[in-house]
């Protein structure tokens, strides 16, 4: 099975949620959290994405993961990041009691497909679509972490996480990057990009992922956008749907000339109207 059949695969029988003007979603990716060791990436990132997961429960919005939330290919153990990130997932549970959390998973937490000790009933799939209806006509978008694009973050996901948990992590720690990752080979970054374009174009979709850690959001490019990820340098990114309109975030530290720190919120890109 090709890339092209596994998101056509990915998509049948998704679950499917309603958008409308009054709908308020936030969608981030690639968060990675780890167990507190030197290799947990969403370490040096933590704090903002808190004060970034503050805004968004305070502010209405429904929060949906796009897979790679939770690092386990590097991690066996669940309960350990849990119990390392407490905070995160005590605030994660609050989304979750007011019916507005829903969880994609991608290569790194591909175990989640099956009952995971996460949070009591929840469900993870690999796409969601979100339907949207206006005055002026319907727009859906497909969501998916982007893996497919990939036989071995896909298919053969067990190998590369035996890879990665055996062999990179532990270079990891003398600056060497994983060559068969989409986020730290440029190459890889790049083929799997053009497999995401080539079939939100042939689709006529518009598709959002994660899965290359690469923000992406252009009204010269309708059909394809990204999440980016939470392990950036020195910030996160995420997209915001509101008033069925969706714009690029970056959520950063930022200096007030009293030389106090603060959370900013900065948009990158957008607004871009879905309908």
């Amino acid at each position: 099975m090709g890339y092209y059949s596994r998101l056509n695969k990915t998509f049948e029988g998704a679950l499917r949620l309603p958008l409308h003007a009054r709908s308020r979603f936030v969608l981030i990716s690639d968060c990675h959290r780890g167990s507190g060791t030197s290799n947990d990436n969403f370490l040096k990132n933590q704090n903002l994405y808190y004060a970034a997961l503050q805004h968004y429960f305070r502010s209405g919005y429904t929060y949906i993961e796009l897979g790679d939330g939770d690092e386990l290919w590097e991690n066996r153990c669940m309960k350990q990041i849990m119990e390392t990130h407490n905070d995160v997932f005590a605030l994660l549970s609050r989304f979750h009691e007011r019916g507005r959390l829903y969880m994609l998973y991608g290569n790194h937490d591909m175990v989640k497909k099956k009952k995971m000790p996460l949070l009591p009933d929840i469900t993870f799939y690999e796409g969601i679509i979100l339907e949207g209806a206006s005055c002026s006509g319907y727009t859906d978008l497909y969501l998916t972490h982007g893996h497919q694009t990939d036989l071995f973050n896909s298919t053969l996901w067990k190998f590369s996480r035996f890879l990665v948990r055996y062999l990179w992590k532990p270079l990891e720690r003398y600056g060497v990057l994983d060559p068969t990752s989409a986020a730290k080979n440029y190459t890889r970054k790049h083929k799997a990009e053009q497999r995401l374009h080539h079939w939100a174009d042939q689709e006529n979709h518009i598709l959002i992922t994660g899965h290359t850690h690469r923000p992406a959001l252009s009204e010269d490019d309708p059909y394809y956008y990204n999440s980016g990820s939470c392990i950036h340098p020195g910030c996160i990114t995420c997209l915001e749907i509101e008033s069925m309109r969706i714009r690029l975030i970056k959520w950063t530290l930022a200096t007030r000339p009293d030389m106090s720190l603060y959370v900013a919120r900065e948009v990158m890109a957008g607004p871009i109207a879905l309908s």
